[in-house]
């Protein structure tokens, strides 16, 4: 499988998505049958928020967290929302929400390049 997500995109995206994550509820609908779908969009954005802000990357606004474990939070996000619907009972539109997004989560996890590991490649 190719790894096209680079750090670089992965900074650049992640406002977005927490801001995402943070409006879904309304804009959206989702939750409106299940508060607990309501309030873990919401609060996984703001968890978003910090985290993104916190990261040492591009768009780090106080970098004390590695990207390593900025990656791992990620990748325990994805799976997390991959189970939320069991969990906790989502149906509808809250069930596809937090499986689609889960899974895209773990899919830009997943297809992530390691900028380190392409620096020391050898020039062919």
């Amino acid at each position: 499988m190719p790894n096209i997500v680079t750090q670089r995109l992965h900074a650049y995206i992640d406002y977005p998505v927490a801001l995402g994550l943070i409006a879904a509820p309304f804009v959206l609908g989702v939750g409106m049958d299940n508060a607990v779908a309501f309030a873990l969009s919401i609060a996984t954005g703001i968890a978003a928020l910090l985290l993104t802000a916190l990261t040492d990357h591009e768009t780090g606004l106080l970098p004390v967290l590695s990207y390593r474990a900025h990656m791992a939070i990620d990748g325990l996000v994805g799976a997390s929302f991959v189970m939320a619907p069991v969990a906790f009972g989502f149906r509808g539109l809250d069930l596809a929400y937090y499986l689609i997004v889960g899974a895209t989560v773990l899919a830009v996890v997943t297809l992530h390049k390691d900028d380190e590991a392409v620096a020391v490649q050898p020039a062919e």
